[in-house]
């Protein structure tokens, strides 16, 4: 260590004001440069305070532009009106349309639906009955809803919530679906009978610029550390490096840990080093947030992929299934979805004499994805 020791923590000091201000689920005070975006959502949510079913919207933009932050900003305010229930679905989470209506009905009763014995009609039923009883509008986010068109599960849950007022008369439900996946057409890949009932306002969230960016960072670091604990140059470097990721995520996550990197070595202020070490593990937020959500079987594939990385389908499917006892049919539907999350790569080629093969490799480094498996 170097410096002197006014310059060392003590045991019982810290670099942080406020931890949690550092978390990526963290809704801040200030939500800058979304503003458009807010009222957009607010213009399209508004009916549902004068009791009428809220005007269907579609978020998208790519990953940490801020979406789920204005829905959850928006809900926060919309929960202060008795007449409006609010309930955010993580589709990571709750990737089939049972998932979805366990976590409605949690969201209204506030208790855990049995976890077994009640049929999706009976519970559907239970939902939309409250509704009507209290004379409530439901506003349902179903965030990162590109897991259920991953899973086949879009078309029928978003048919469920659109119908639910034809079913059940006088419930009324609207929809926000909030989609990263800028290469879903949330519209296109819906069922042609969902299509017809599904007509959104559309929001869309750009990635920020790099004023933007540093902006909103400035501001974490003001509320999430002591005084002078970072400085300018060093702020400017986390901001470049979350420039060049596209992710807000990125740099958030970054600030906090080059905050425990100074903690490490009991200083009192971050150095440009611990920006550095920290990023090698911030860069793969999103990374470490697909493979979160992800099944043991599904898990055990990108293992085989990382230990088989580059190699054709064929083979990675001999060693999936040896490891797995799974079939095609399942392997082939989650290397769909593995490509999907940018997990992975799946390109066809043309094989002498044996027509078109997909080509497998891993989207990142081999050891960063098995370092994030453990």
């Amino acid at each position: 260590m170097t410096g002197d020791a006014g310059d060392m923590l003590s045991w019982d000091e810290s670099v942080f004001r406020d931890e949690s201000v550092f978390e990526i689920d963290h809704v801040p005070e200030t939500f800058r440069h979304r503003e458009s975006q807010l009222e957009n959502l607010k213009y399209a949510l508004r009916p549902a305070v004068r009791g009428s079913r809220p005007l269907n919207t579609m978020v998208r933009g790519p990953p940490g532009t801020g979406k789920t932050t204005a829905v959850q900003k928006l809900f926060g305010e919309l929960g202060a009106r008795t007449e409006v229930r609010t309930v955010r679905v993580n589709c990571q989470v709750d990737s089939t349309r049972y998932a979805v209506f366990s976590r409605l009905f949690e969201g209204i009763f506030e208790y855990e639906p049995p976890s077994s014995g009640i049929s999706f009609k009976k519970l559907f039923g239970q939902i939309t009955d409250r509704l009507v009883e209290e004379d409530e509008v439901l506003v349902v986010a179903l965030d990162d809803v590109n897991y259920l068109f991953y899973e086949n599960e879009a078309s029928d849950t978003l048919y469920s919530l659109l119908r639910a007022h034809e079913a059940h008369s006088g419930a009324k439900i609207g929809v926000i679906v909030v989609s990263s996946d800028l290469g879903l057409d949330v519209i296109d890949d819906l069922d042609t009978r969902v299509q017809s009932v599904f007509r959104p306002e559309e929001v869309y969230f750009p990635v920020y610029d790099a004023t933007e960016i540093y902006d909103i960072l400035a501001e974490r670091a003001k509320r999430g550390f002591h005084e002078g604990v970072i400085g300018d140059a060093e702020l400017e470097r986390v901001a470049d490096l979350t420039a060049e990721s596209g992710d807000l995520r990125v740099g958030i996550d970054l600030l906090r840990r080059a905050g425990l990197n100074a903690e490490m070595r009991a200083s009192k202020t971050i150095s440009e080093a611990d920006v550095e070490e920290a990023y090698d593990k911030s860069k793969h937020v999103h990374l470490s947030r697909s493979l979160r959500g992800l099944s043991e079987s599904e898990r055990d594939l990108v293992r085989v992929l990382a230990e088989h990385d580059g190699e054709r389908a064929g083979a990675v499917y001999d060693a999936f299934n040896d490891k797995t006892d799974l079939g095609y049919t399942r392997y082939s539907e989650i290397i769909n979805k593995l490509d999907q999350l940018g997990v992975i790569d799946a390109e066809y080629a043309d094989v002498d004499g044996r027509g078109r093969s997909r080509e497998l490799s891993l989207a990142y480094d081999a050891e960063a994805v098995l370092d994030r498996l453990e």
